[in-house]
């Protein structure tokens, strides 16, 4: 039988406010244990919650630029399960009303564009953190991440591979990092993905037994999480045998997902709207002002790249996938307004020496201004293209302007016209059996007699004026 995947994403973003989401504690990455907590978020008996505004109004535009519907009215709810990284064994959620719902975004893979669509976003908290201990049987735990505040954004199951899986997360992350309201960091948890899977009959609209894929901590990850899994589920049913309905646990190492608890409904939660927080009204007008306040996003800046650089839509696809990578070409190119070759060299050689360093462009030590001058040496025929990638290199390397390495590294062009055809008679003479071949019709040797020259220059010729100097030599009777 042709079996037909259905995914559904639950992802998890944790918001860029200063503070917490119900109190004042200090939301920072990598304080000590425990120290970033307070009554509220300790859940001590008596506290009262009190709602971040930032908070919503990071939800709201999440929302906005994904086309959902804000709900006039929402609430929250507790939900309520035992972990030894609860405080309060419940979480304050949002479940029955959600701040917003019915919204989608677009996907592409080499397979085309399709819509995603969003069931709900709503608001949280996030729970602590527990650390194992290596040495001995303990665990410890750490509530600084107690009450940071999370948004949910759970997908429609109309993923179908898990290759759209990952462009689905990849598009919903630079979403989020556009807002500038979650960094979108994997690895330290600021970005959290569960996936819903199970399959079905080719050509049936019912759906399978679904399992839930937890602890993947990379797109990749994810994508080989899912690909497993539809293979363990496809050589059940192969078989006649059931999918049972449960959670399981990706492990990188073995490449296999493990079994590690059944699934939960949601009347297990035994969610009841909390009596602490009273429900959140949300007018238009609230909405208009974040509304005006959204930056340009992804999609409409590929657009533009196209539209107002001529760019092609792959280059203004990679350029605009990160913000900051799109505001890097956009520094360089008002430099030096040639949007093709800026592109070229940042796709080229700048994305390829920082994913060598793990570096994110923000970290790169060659500021936009230091690239449109190397293009702008180049273009002038004061170096070549050649000797600008090395040029290139050591900018990388030292963070030194490019007119100073070429300076004081002797590495302008050999432009006089005179010094390279005594050169050129030099290489001539020394090849007089490649002189007649290529009189004779071997017009490809004219690669070996530049080659000869830049080597003779140590690359420092201006190659067009070389090829020209060469053809009008070779071709004169008298040479």
């Amino acid at each position: 039988m042709e079996w037909e995947t259905v995914i559904g994403l639950e992802v998890h973003a944790q918001l860029l406010t200063q503070s917490k989401i119900f109190c004042g504690c200090s939301t920072a990455f990598g304080a000590a244990p425990n120290t970033h907590t307070c009554p509220v978020c300790l859940g001590m008996p008596g506290v009262l919650p009190v709602l971040n505004r930032t908070v919503v109004e990071y939800a709201m535009k999440m929302a906005l630029a994904t086309h959902c519907r804000i709900a006039s009215r929402c609430r929250f709810a507790r939900k309520n399960y035992f972990y030894p990284d609860l405080p309060k064994n419940y979480q304050i959620s949002q479940y029955e009303e959600p701040l917003a719902t019915g919204g989608w975004l677009d996907i592409t893979t080499e397979n085309g564009t399709r819509r995603i669509g969003i069931t709900r976003i709503h608001m949280e908290e996030d729970a602590g953190k527990l650390v194992h201990d290596e040495a001995q049987p303990v665990s410890y735990v750490d509530f600084n991440r107690t009450g940071v505040p999370l948004i949910e954004i759970v997908s429609e199951p109309d993923i179908r591979t898990p290759e759209e899986a990952a462009a689905y997360l990849r598009t919903l992350r630079d979403i989020l990092r556009y807002l500038e309201i979650c960094d979108g960091n994997m690895e330290e948890g600021s970005f959290r993905c569960d996936a819903n899977i199970s399959l079905r009959p080719a050509g049936t609209t019912g759906f399978g037994v679904k399992t839930e894929l937890k602890n993947m901590n990379s797109f990749r990850h994810v994508q080989r999480a899912l690909e497993f899994e539809v293979r363990r589920q496809r050589a059940l049913l192969d078989k006649g045998e059931a999918v049972v309905q449960e959670t399981r646990l990706w492990d990188a190492g073995r490449g296999v997902t493990i079994s590690m608890r059944g699934k939960e409904e949601a009347h297990d939660y035994r969610y009841f709207p909390d009596p602490d927080l009273v429900p959140l009204t949300i007018d238009e007008a609230w909405i208009e002002e974040v509304r005006r306040s959204l930056p340009e996003l992804p999609d409409a800046k590929r657009e533009r790249f196209v539209a107002q650089y001529g760019l092609p839509a792959y280059d203004a696809a990679v350029l605009t996938a990160s913000k900051d990578v799109a505001d890097y070409f956009e520094a360089v190119t008002a430099d030096f307004p040639q949007p093709k070759t800026v592109s070229n060299w940042i796709m080229s050689e700048l994305l390829r020496e920082l994913k060598r360093d793990e570096r994110d462009i923000d970290q790169c030590p060659v500021p936009p201004a230091h690239l449109a001058e190397l293009l702008d040496l180049v273009d002038k025929n004061v170096i070549s293209g050649k000797i600008a990638k090395a040029v290139f290199k050591e900018m990388y390397e030292s963070g030194a302007a490019p007119s100073r390495i070429v300076e004081d590294k002797g590495l302008r062009q050999v432009t006089d016209e005179g010094v390279l055809m005594v050169i050129i008679d030099q290489v001539l003479q020394e090849n007089p059996k490649e002189v007649d071949a290529y009189r004779q019709g071997k017009e490809k040797l004219m690669g070996f007699f530049i080659g000869q020259v830049m080597q003779k220059t140590r690359g420092k010729a201006n190659p067009q004026l070389v090829n020209r100097l060469l053809k009008e030599k070779l071709s004169s009777p008298s040479a």
